[in-house]
């Protein structure tokens, strides 16, 4: 029984994250902390590397903290199985925003999924944006419909 519930635990935390995504892209990245994440928003800033790359390292806190507490319980301990649905969701968010939309690493170039279409079309519409104050489309994995329909020829 204890498998399923940490199987859940993971899976529920690995969801939320897209929320707290978009919550923190939209709240903090575009409020308090621009200061990080303008760099992004800008065509050439010099390097491999942004200010906006140091939200990496504040999404991974916790779930490091949640690790090192849950593992003086053993791997049975939920808490590993909720940092393991943090880091999943850093995982899937660096290879789908970093690798596949903004090509920092030259793989998944030529796909031609709908889905991976529609999530490239929606961040584009996010990125034409340049300022903080105006946007849209601040989460990752759940795309809006609209990007769908357009990327597939319907309406």
């Amino acid at each position: 029984m204890t498998w399923a519930i940490n199987a859940v635990a993971l899976l529920l935390t690995f969801l939320f994250m897209e929320f707290m995504a978009w919550f923190t892209h939209r709240f903090v990245m575009h409020g308090l902390l621009w200061m990080l994440h303008r760099d992004h928003h800008k065509k050439d800033h010099g390097s491999i590397f942004e200010r906006n790359d140091a939200f990496f390292l504040i999404f991974a806190v916790p779930a490091i903290i949640l690790f090192a507490v849950g593992a003086q319980n053993g791997i049975a301990d939920v808490r590993i199985w909720i940092g393991a649905g943090i880091t999943l969701y850093g995982m899937a968010y660096f290879l789908v925003h970093d690798v596949f939309i903004h090509q920092r690493a030259k793989w998944l170039r030529n796909t031609d999924n709908l889905y991976f279409r529609a999530i490239r079309r929606a961040h584009k519409m996010h990125h034409k944006h340049l300022d903080r104050h105006e946007g849209e489309c601040f989460g990752m994995l759940f795309v809006p419909m609209k990007y769908f329909r357009e990327k597939s020829g319907t309406t």
